[in-house]
């Protein structure tokens, strides 16, 4: 099966509709999909169910599809960085499932391993749990969370192969690779792409089996969702300016 296609466009051909569901990767805005995402914009679908751990930011990543009002519901753990996204949650334009953290991740990687629910201590007592089923275990009390399981999944990865076997970097393997097993579809976006054999097999964190279509996106724009600086240590006493990331 030919993998790689010439781009996302091309890439998402025929898979997108209106009122389907979505997973995007990426933890604030590192390792997002965001070429894929703004294919996603450009097809104009909408009414779409969105499960991503936040939103993106004003006009970068899911943040476009939010401007466009593409997206009915998102499936999230924060999204206090999107000011479109409060506007339209406020406004009831936008319905909002939130999640805790690790129940977000949990369900993620349990809808992949094809687990349908699960309990968990974490929102026992509070709004998480309302509705919810709780069950008491070893005389504790737990919530019952459902595994979520996407028509289609976009990821970001750092290398991967035209088999479609994936390597991600550092914080950008927070939610990409759940994510690539829990979709009827994967399509990934990585940054080095090269032939089978050129990653070591220890070094495979999605097997290509999982992924179904990528693109090849080099040199992509890496942003910095919240620019924190301070003064190197010493050049203040050496009298010679200038702030370190």
């Amino acid at each position: 099966m030919k993998k790689v296609y010439p781009d996302a466009t091309a890439a998402l051909a025929g898979l997108l509709r209106d009122g389907m569901t979505i997973m995007a990767g990426g933890f604030g805005l590192c390792g997002i999909p965001d070429v894929l995402i703004d294919a996603v914009r450009e097809s104009g679908v909408k009414g779409l169910t969105v499960i991503s751990n936040n939103a993106g930011i004003d006009g970068v990543g899911l943040g476009v599809l939010l401007e466009t009002r593409q997206i009915a519901k998102m499936i999230s753990s924060y999204v206090g960085e999107n000011k479109t996204f409060a506007k339209q949650y406020l406004g009831g334009e936008l319905e909002i499932e939130f999640n805790p953290q690790g129940t977000l991740a949990e369900r993620i990687r349990a809808g992949g391993a094809g687990i349908p629910a699960f309990f968990t201590k974490t929102g026992v007592g509070t709004l998480i749990a309302e509705g919810k089923e709780v069950r008491e275990f070893d005389g504790e009390s737990y919530v019952m969370e459902r595994g979520l399981f996407a028509d289609i999944s976009l990821v970001h990865a750092w290398k991967g192969d035209t088999e479609g076997n994936l390597v991600y970097r550092k914080t950008a393997r927070n939610f990409n690779p759940m994510m690539a097993s829990a979709s009827r579809m994967t399509v990934a976006q990585v940054e080095h792409l090269v032939q089978p054999g050129e990653i070591d097999p220890d070094h495979i964190v999605t097997p290509g089996i999982f992924v179904k279509r990528m693109i090849h996106v080099q040199n992509p724009n890496k942003r910095i969702e919240q620019r924190t600086t301070r003064t190197r240590a010493g050049a203040e006493a050496a009298g010679v300016g200038g702030g370190a990331i």
